[in-house]
């Protein structure tokens, strides 16, 4: 199994068949389990066994199933899934922190990210300091003794920057940090965030592992001590157990992630060379472009760019807004990574808690849009963004 290619590992990573032998994956919907003895019972709650469940907030025979097929096509020992996206990074970070310890995190994050190393992680007594993710010496210079995290997002939600794991991931460990990475844009197709360092890995599986708007999820990757010791404990009595259901759907959709991710980010880049001299947008950002700030570091990261690019009008926010409210096929969204293409205008929905200062400091300007790309033809999607831009 391990010498499968990674598309083989998403068909057939981790399956457990029943007595009946089914072929698509089952769904084991029920909260507990039935022992046959007291004694078995007992022992069970000392210690489970590789296949054995007491409670569905504890494990789930459908969760474990993605749990084992996510950790395999990543190349992580283990991991522990989760109700959504936030609770994975949530639970990472609280499972191993406390009063006096200290994170160093990059600046650029999604804002529920930024709200939990913000105003969480500092009311229980854990100092964060935050850093431009792509300037090495702000890393060097922000790590200390104490330091037991270092965070960042791969690609960074919206504009894109792009932060070299290999080299944050040494100076992490140079004072002993766990290195965790939100890699949710850089998708498990296209990550080796683990081989290049990351000691923890994290997903939002709402986005491109479901890929089809239907259910939430998260998961944690990383060594099986981290997982079983450290992340199980803390999730599994506070509560942020995946639904059995969700699970199922979540390896129905890993079956085809490969296929689709590979589509859309072909797609992204296309349009991201099509719109770059269009002069009604000051910029256009798309890590595997040749002008982007860090191109060099995604061409050597990530085999394609990804499925997300993002643009800002001259019009500002006014002319944002026509510009979303003029398209017929790109529905108005925020999430990303699903099979119909998305945009979203992150200044006023996904980072609008933030200030103007920390909006200008991450380049979060009024006209910025981030596009999500989908599965419909690339020559449709150009047009509507076109003739939308036309109707600005």
């Amino acid at each position: 199994m391990d010498d499968w290619n990674k598309r083989t590992k998403l068909v057939h990573g981790g399956v457990r068949r029943s007595q009946y032998g089914e072929v698509s994956e089952a769904i084991y919907l029920t909260q507990g389990f039935v022992y046959d003895t007291a004694e078995q019972a007992q022992q069970r709650f000392e210690q489970a066994g590789e296949d054995e469940f007491i409670y569905a907030r504890y494990g789930n025979p459908t969760v474990r199933m993605f749990e084992e097929r996510v950790a395999q096509v990543e190349g992580a020992e283990d991991g522990f899934a989760t109700a959504s996206g936030m609770a994975a990074v949530n639970g990472a970070l609280m499972s191993m922190l406390r009063a006096g310890d200290h994170v160093v995190s990059s600046r650029a994050l999604f804002g529920s990210c930024l709200y939990i190393l913000e105003e969480v992680l500092t009311r229980y007594g854990v100092e964060v300091t935050f850093v431009d993710g792509t300037d090495l010496g702000a890393w060097r210079a922000a790590v200390r003794p104490e330091t037991r995290a270092v965070f960042l997002e791969s690609v960074s939600n919206p504009t894109l920057e792009v932060i070299d794991i290999t080299e944050v991931a040494r100076i992490g460990h140079s004072v002993g940090a766990t290195v965790i990475v939100d890699n949710v844009f850089a998708t498990p197709i296209f990550s080796r965030a683990l081989e290049q360092g990351a000691d923890v890995v994290v997903y939002s599986a709402t986005k491109h592992i479901d890929g089809q708007g239907r259910c939430l999820g998260g998961v944690i990757l990383g060594t099986q001590e981290f997982i079983r010791k450290t992340v199980e404990p803390y999730l599994k009595h506070t509560g942020g157990a995946m639904s059995p259901f969700n699970a199922w759907v979540l390896l129905k959709g890993m079956e085809t992630l490969d296929l689709r991710v590979r589509a859309q980010s072909d797609a992204a880049l296309t349009i991201a060379q099509a719109l770059q001299d269009d002069d009604r947008l000051s910029r256009v950002i798309f890590p595997h472009l040749p002008d982007h700030a860090q191109h060099a570091v995604a061409t050597r990261q990530m085999e394609k760019g990804g499925t997300v690019l993002s643009f800002e009008l001259k019009g500002g926010q006014e002319a944002a807004f026509r510009f979303l409210n003029a398209l017929e096929i790109v529905v108005i969204s925020n999430n990303l990574g699903d099979a119909k293409s998305i945009v979203t205008h992150p200044a006023t929905t996904t980072h609008s808690r933030l200030s103007d200062a920390q909006k200008d400091a991450l380049g979060i300007a009024p006209g910025l849009v981030r596009l999500s790309v989908g599965l419909e033809a690339v020559d449709d999607l150009i047009a509507d963004l076109r003739g939308a831009l036309d109707a600005v």
